[in-house]
C-alpha cells in the first residue's frame, strides 16, 4: 500500500494528478461533496447556535468507506480538493467524516495541475483554514433557512410546489424589471440623415450628427440640399490606440464564450471544468486578472517567436472586483506552447478562446489614425459629419477581438470606413442623400452572459455562483431562455437623387430575440410578492451587503454565526408576520367584458399554470345556479400583465374541429407544449411558425401522415411477448426501449436477431448497475460510481 493518499474531487483531476506522482501516493477521487444537509427541518439547529446535522447520502457511502479504509492504511492524508471556498469545505467534511487526524492530514492548493504546480503544493502543504470553511458554512446555512422557511409562504400565499432561494430571487427581480422597463418602453421616431459623396473608390458617407422627429422639417432638409453647394470645411486627424481586455475571470469567460461561441454559462463551466482536470488551463474559478512571473514570460516567449518583439508589451493587470475572493491567477493556457488542444469541439473552441485572451493580453495596442471631416451645406447652417479610421499597427488585433453586448452596439453602418484623400475646402459631389425614419430602442433584455455581468456589477454571487443561480431560476420555471420572432414595422425613407426626392414606405422586422432570458407568469408573480413582503432578499444592495459579510467571514474578520442570527431574526418574524396577514396572490386581474355573453374576462395564475376565464366562479350565496366559467391557457409568448381583451378572446377559439381523417374528428388544441393535433387518442405537435388557429384539414391530415411516417422509419422491430418493448432509431442509433429504461445494444449484438429474452436480460443488467441522472436517463437518483467497481456490458443510454 502507499505511504500517502491524496483525495480530490473529480476523477478526471485524480487520474491527471497520479501521472504526475510516483508509487508512493495512491490518488483518489471524492466526486465533490461526500456529506450534506440532512433534508430534514432539523437540519440547522437554530437555538444551538445554528448548528448542523449531516449526513452521507446513499450514493456517496461506498465512497465514504473506500476513502475510509485507504486513509486508515495511509501514513499521510493529502487533502487536494479545489482553492475556493467550495473546496475548503469540502477538504473540511473529508477531514471530519473519515475520522483524520491533524498529526497525519496536510491540506494542499494549487492553481493548475502541472507537475511542477503539484510538487511545489506538496513541498508547502498547510492545515485547512476554518475561516474559508466558516464563509462556506454561512452560505450554506443562510440559504437553507431561506428556502426552508419561504418555500412554504409560497405554497400557501401563491402556488404549491413553488420555491425561492437568496441570490435567485434577485436574478428574476432583474429580469422581471427588464421585461417590464420594455412593456412601458414607447419607441421614438426620428429621421437619420446620411450623405453619399463621390464614386467608385473615392466614396464615403457623411452622416448629420442630428435628428428629425417631424417628417416636414426632414424633407424640406433634403429639399435645401438640392441646389446646395458642399465643401470640406475642416479635416482633423489625430492618432489613436486600442489596449487588449485583461486575461478572462469567471465572469468574463462566461460572457465572451455567449457571445462568440454561443455557449450557455453552464455549458461554458462544465468544459472549463475538463479543461482544468485535464491539466489545460489554470483554475477556472476565479476573480482574479493577475497573471504569474511564469506565465508572463511564457506568453512573451511565444508572442516574439510567432510575431517579432514589436507586439511584445508587459502588463500586469490589477483586479477591480472589492469583493474578490480568490486572490489568485486569471483563467489562462497551463502551458502557452500549446496553441491548440486536443478534445471534443467545445473543448477546443474554448481553449481557443482562452489562449487567444491570455497572449493578446500581452501584446501591443493597436494604432489607428483617425480622421474626421465635418462638410459645409450652403444653404443651411449644420454641418455632415464623416469618420475614417485607418489602421497603422494591427498589435493584439492580430490575434484577438473582445465582442461587445447588444446593448453596447452603437454603430449602425459602421461608421470607421476607410475616408478617400481629402483636402480642406474641397468642393464634393452629392451623389444621393437619404432620410431614414428610425426608432429609439429599449434596453436589451438580458442574455446568460449579460445577467452575469450585472450580477458581477452589483456585487451579487461569486464566481462559484454564477452558473447555478442562472440554471436554477430557468429549472424552476421562474424565466425561460428561447429565441422569439420579431413583428414587422412599417418605416418611412425619404431620398434624394438627380435633383428628385422620392418617399417610400418599407417594412423592416423588429424585436427579434435570440437566446434571451423572460420572466415566466408564476416568476413575474413570485417576484413582487417577495418584493411586497420580503423586500430584504430581493434588495440589490442588501444582497450586495450579505456576499461582503460572507468575505469578512473568510478573512477572519467577523463571526458566522453572529452574521447569521443578524439575518435570520427579523427575516424569521416577516415570515411569521406573512403567513398570517398576507393575501394570496395570483396576479390576477380583469381584461374587460366579453361582447357575446357580457361577462366578466380576467386572467391569472392557476394550479396548472396562467390562464384567461369568461364569467366568475360560483358564488354560494346564490339562489339561482350559475353557468360554470369557460376557461383557457394562455399562448407561449403570451404574458398576464401584457395580454388584451382581444387576444384573450382568441383563445376561447381553440380547442376547433378542422376536419375528419379515418373517420376520427381532427381537433385543435394549445397544450403544455404548444399547440398540437388531436386524432384518434393521439396527438400531434404543430411544426413552428403555423397558428392553430389557421390550420385546414389538408395540413392537419400532412401533419399526421408525416408523423406516422417518421415513426415507422424509427422502428426497428416489436415482439409478441411484449409490444411494448420496441427495437427503435435513435439519434446515437439503435436502442431497446424496455418500460421505462433506455437500452444501450452492446456492439456485438445485431438489433435484428436479438430476442425479447436478450432484451430483457440487458434489462436486469442496467437495473443492477448504478443510473446516470439526466434528461434521458432512468428517474432514480444516480449514485456516483465507486471507482474500482466494474462496468456492466449494458447501460441507460439517450434516445
Amino acid at each position: 500500500m502507499a505511504k500517502n493518499l491524496l483525495i480530490v474531487e473529480s476523477p478526471a483531476k485524480a487520474k491527471t494528478i497520479e501521472g504526475y506522482l510516483g508509487k508512493d501516493f495512491t490518488v483518489k477521487s471524492s466526486y465533490g461533496h461526500i456529506r450534506d444537509l440532512v433534508k430534514s427541518e432539523d437540519a440547522i439547529d437554530i437555538k444551538n447556535n445554528f448548528e448542523q446535522k449531516y449526513e452521507v447520502p446513499a450514493d456517496k457511502k461506498q465512497i465514504v468507506s473506500e476513502l475510509k479504509k485507504l486513509a486508515k492504511e495511509a501514513e499521510m492524508v493529502w487533502l487536494a480538493s479545489d482553492e475556493d471556498r467550495e473546496g475548503e469545505a469540502i477538504s473540511w467534511h473529508l477531514f471530519d467524516t473519515l475520522g483524520l487526524k491533524d498529526a497525519t492530514t496536510k491540506r494542499i492548493v494549487f492553481h493548475e495541475i502541472t507537475k511542477s504546480a503539484i510538487t511545489k503544493a506538496i513541498e508547502n502543504p498547510r492545515k485547512i483554514d476554518y475561516n474559508l470553511v466558516n464563509a462556506q458554512q454561512a452560505r450554506r446555512v443562510l440559504d437553507r433557512l431561506v428556502g426552508f422557511e419561504l418555500s412554504p409562504v409560497l405554497w400557501k400565499k401563491v402556488k404549491p410546489s413553488l420555491s425561492a432561494g437568496r441570490v435567485q430571487s434577485v436574478a428574476v427581480r432583474l429580469i422581471v424589471d427588464r421585461e417590464r422597463e420594455i412593456n412601458k418602453f414607447k419607441a421614438e421616431a426620428a429621421f437619420r440623415i446620411i450623405a453619399l459623396f463621390g464614386k467608385g473608390r473615392d466614396s464615403f458617407k457623411a452622416e448629420l450628427p442630428e435628428r428629425f422627429s417631424k417628417q416636414e422639417d426632414a424633407e424640406k432638409f433634403l429639399t435645401d440640399c438640392i441646389s446646395a453647394a458642399f465643401n470640406v470645411k475642416s479635416l482633423e486627424t489625430k492618432p489613436a490606440k486600442r489596449s487588449p481586455a485583461a486575461p478572462f475571470t469567471t465572469s468574463t469567460l462566461q460572457q465572451e464564450a455567449s457571445r462568440k461561441l454561443g455557449f450557455s454559462v453552464s455549458r461554458t463551466m462544465s468544459v472549463a471544468q475538463k479543461l482544468y482536470e485535464y491539466g489545460k488551463i489554470t483554475y477556472m474559478r476565479t476573480d482574479s486578472v493577475n497573471l504569474s512571473d511564469t506565465a508572463l514570460q511564457a506568453a512573451e516567449k511565444q508572442i516574439v517567436s510567432a510575431y517579432g518583439e514589436k507586439y511584445h508589451q508587459l502588463r500586469k493587470y490589477k483586479t477591480k472586483s472589492a469583493g474578490a475572493q480568490e486572490a489568485h491567477e486569471a483563467i489562462r493556457p497551463t502551458f502557452f506552447e500549446n496553441h491548440t488542444t486536443d478534445g471534443d469541439p467545445s473543448e477546443k473552441r474554448l481553449y481557443e478562446l482562452i489562449w487567444k485572451r491570455a497572449i493578446a493580453s500581452q501584446m501591443s495596442e493597436a494604432q489607428f489614425e483617425k480622421t474626421v471631416a465635418k462638410i459645409s451645406i450652403s444653404t443651411r447652417s449644420e454641418d455632415l459629419v464623416a469618420n475614417g479610421e485607418v489602421m497603422k499597427f494591427d498589435g493584439f488585433l492580430k490575434v484577438y477581438l473582445e465582442s461587445v453586448d447588444e446593448e453596447e452596439e452603437v454603430s449602425e453602418d459602421g461608421d470607421n470606413a476607410i475616408l478617400p484623400p481629402l483636402t480642406k475646402g474641397q468642393l464634393l459631389a452629392l451623389r444621393e442623400m437619404t432620410a431614414t425614419e428610425r426608432f429609439s430602442r429599449a434596453a436589451a433584455r438580458y442574455t446568460e452572459a449579460s445577467l452575469v455581468k450585472k450580477l458581477e456589477e452589483l456585487g451579487i454571487g461569486r464566481p462559484s455562483t454564477y452558473a447555478p443561480t442562472i440554471s436554477t431560476i430557468q429549472n424552476r420555471g421562474y424565466v425561460v431562455k428561447e429565441d422569439r420572432d420579431g413583428k414587422p414595422r412599417n418605416f418611412r425613407v425619404l431620398t434624394l437623387a438627380d435633383g428628385q426626392i422620392k418617399k417610400e414606405e418599407k417594412t423592416e422586422n423588429t424585436g427579434v430575440e435570440r437566446a434571451k432570458l423572460f420572466p415566466t407568469d408564476i416568476g413575474a408573480v413570485v417576484n413582487d410578492f417577495l418584493v411586497q413582503h420580503f423586500n430584504g432578499i430581493v434588495d440589490f444592495n442588501f444582497t450586495a451587503s450579505v456576499e461582503k459579510q460572507f468575505d469578512e467571514i473568510a478573512q477572519g474578520l467577523k463571526e458566522w454565526t453572529e452574521m447569521i442570527r443578524s439575518f435570520y431574526t427579523p427575516f424569521h418574524e416577516e415570515v411569521e408576520t406573512t403567513t398570517k396577514n398576507a393575501d394570496r396572490a395570483n396576479g390576477g386581474r380583469d381584461l374587460g367584458i366579453d361582447p357575446k355573453t357580457g361577462k366578466k374576462v380576467s386572467v391569472r395564475i392557476g394550479r396548472y399554470g396562467p390562464f384567461v376565464q369568461i364569467g366568475e366562479s360560483e358564488n354560494k350565496e346564490e339562489t339561482e345556479p350559475q353557468e360554470k366559467p369557460v376557461y383557457a391557457s394562455l399562448r407561449t409568448g403570451q404574458m398576464m400583465e401584457t395580454i388584451t381583451l382581444d387576444e384573450a378572446m382568441e383563445l376561447f377559439k381553440l380547442p376547433k374541429k378542422v376536419g375528419f381523417f379515418e373517420d376520427k374528428d381532427m381537433t385543435v388544441a394549445i397544450g403544455k407544449f404548444g399547440p398540437y393535433i388531436r386524432h384518434n387518442s393521439s396527438f400531434y405537435s404543430l411544426p413552428k411558425g403555423i397558428d392553430p388557429l389557421d390550420v385546414l384539414e389538408e395540413q392537419a391530415i400532412e401533419i399526421i401522415q408525416e408523423k406516422r411516417k417518421k415513426d415507422a422509419e424509427k422502428l426497428i422491430k416489436v415482439f409478441d411477448e411484449n409490444p411494448e418493448v420496441k427495437i427503435l432509431n435513435g439519434r446515437w442509433g439503435p436502442y431497446i426501449e424496455f418500460e421505462k429504461l433506455n437500452l444501450k445494444i452492446p456492439k456485438d449484438k445485431d438489433p435484428l436477431t436479438l430476442t425479447f429474452e436478450d432484451c430483457k436480460a440487458l434489462a436486469a443488467i442496467a437495473e443492477k448497475e448504478p443510473k446516470k441522472g439526466g434528461k434521458f436517463g432512468a428517474k432514480k437518483a444516480a449514485p456516483a460510481k465507486a471507482a474500482p467497481a466494474k462496468k456492466a456490458k449494458a447501460k441507460a443510454v439517450k434516445k
